[in-house]
C-alpha cells in the first residue's frame, strides 16, 4: 500500500491531506472527515486498515484549525453545512474527483450528510460513525463535562502532538461553539432530506454525545435508502471500539457499489 502526503494551498491556507492507496483501482475513494478534537493521525490505524479491507483508496485530511492544516481564528457556527463547500471540495478538485464515498466520525458525520447532500451526483455513498443531527441535552452536557475535565495541561499536552500550538484552540473551537446560546437551535435536517444516495449510520448504543434519536433521524428523513447499525457496548468511538466490526459492517455495505 502507498501512502501519499501532501499540503495543498486554499485561499492563501494550506491543508494537509494523507492518501492510502491500494493501487490501480478505478473505483471511488473514501474520504473521511474527522471530529471535533480529530485530526488525520488521530484516525491511527483505520484508515489504512479500511483501504486494506475495502480495496479503495482513502483520502483523510485536517480541517482547517486542525492537524497540520493552517490556523483558524474562529469556528464559524455554521461549519459544518460550510465544510462542504470549503475545504472539502478543495479536496475533490485537488484529487479532480468525479465520484467518491463520504465517511464521517461525530461532526465529522454531519459534514459528511451534508456532503452528500450537496454532490448528489458525485457521492456514491455515505457512512456515518457517531454523528450528530442536532443539540440534544446530553450532548450539551458531555460537552460541558468535557470542557471542565479536559482544560489541563496535561490533556492539551496530548492535544497538541497532533495539533501542535493549535491545541488550546481545537478544544475551546468545540466546547464554546457548542455551548454558545446562539448554537442550541443547530441541526441539519434539511441537509438530510436531500441525501440520495445509500447511507450506513453507525451509533454506540453508549454513545455519551447523543440518544439514540440522532442516528434514526437519518433513517427518517434522508430520501435515499439507509442502513442503521447501532452497536452494543460502544460509546462515541465505534471504530476504535469495534473496529474489526465496523470495518465488516462498512465492507458489506459498499462491495456493491
Amino acid at each position: 500500500m502507498n501512502i501519499l502526503e501532501q499540503i495543498i494551498n486554499f485561499a492563501d491556507q494550506q491543508i494537509y491531506i494523507k492518501r492510502w492507496s491500494v493501487g490501480v483501482n478505478q473505483q471511488a475513494p473514501i474520504i473521511l472527515l474527522h471530529e471535533s478534537l480529530g485530526s488525520v493521525e488521530l484516525w491511527k490505524a483505520f484508515p489504512e486498515k479500511l483501504a486494506a479491507t475495502t480495496q479503495r483508496d482513502v483520502i483523510a485530511y485536517d480541517r482547517l484549525g486542525f492537524g497540520k492544516s493552517s490556523p483558524l481564528a474562529q469556528l464559524n457556527l455554521n461549519f459544518v453545512t460550510d465544510e462542504a463547500s470549503s475545504t472539502f471540495q478543495q479536496v475533490l478538485q485537488h484529487f479532480q474527483l468525479e465520484q467518491f464515498l463520504v465517511m464521517g466520525h461525530s461532526v465529522g458525520g454531519g459534514m459528511a450528510a451534508v456532503c452528500a447532500g450537496v454532490y448528489p451526483e458525485q457521492c456514491r455513498a455515505v457512512i456515518t460513525a457517531s454523528a450528530q443531527t442536532e443539540v440534544e441535552d446530553v450532548t450539551l452536557a458531555g460537552i460541558l463535562k468535557a470542557k471542565h475535565s479536559f482544560n489541563n495541561e496535561k490533556f492539551i499536552g496530548r492535544l497538541a502532538k497532533f495539533h501542535g500550538d493549535k491545541a488550546q484552540w481545537v478544544l475551546n473551537a468545540w466546547t464554546d461553539t457548542w455551548l454558545s446560546p446562539t448554537f442550541v437551535d443547530w441541526n441539519i435536517n434539511d441537509q438530510i432530506r436531500q441525501i440520495h444516495c445509500p447511507m450506513l449510520v453507525i451509533h454506540g448504543e453508549q454513545d455519551e454525545y447523543a440518544t439514540l434519536a440522532q442516528p434514526q433521524r437519518f433513517v427518517d428523513l434522508a430520501a435515499g435508502e439507509t442502513e442503521l447499525q447501532i452497536l452494543k457496548d460502544c460509546g462515541h468511538f465505534p471504530h476504535q471500539e469495534k473496529e474489526t466490526e465496523v470495518l465488516n459492517l462498512i465492507h458489506n455495505f459498499i462491495k456493491d457499489i
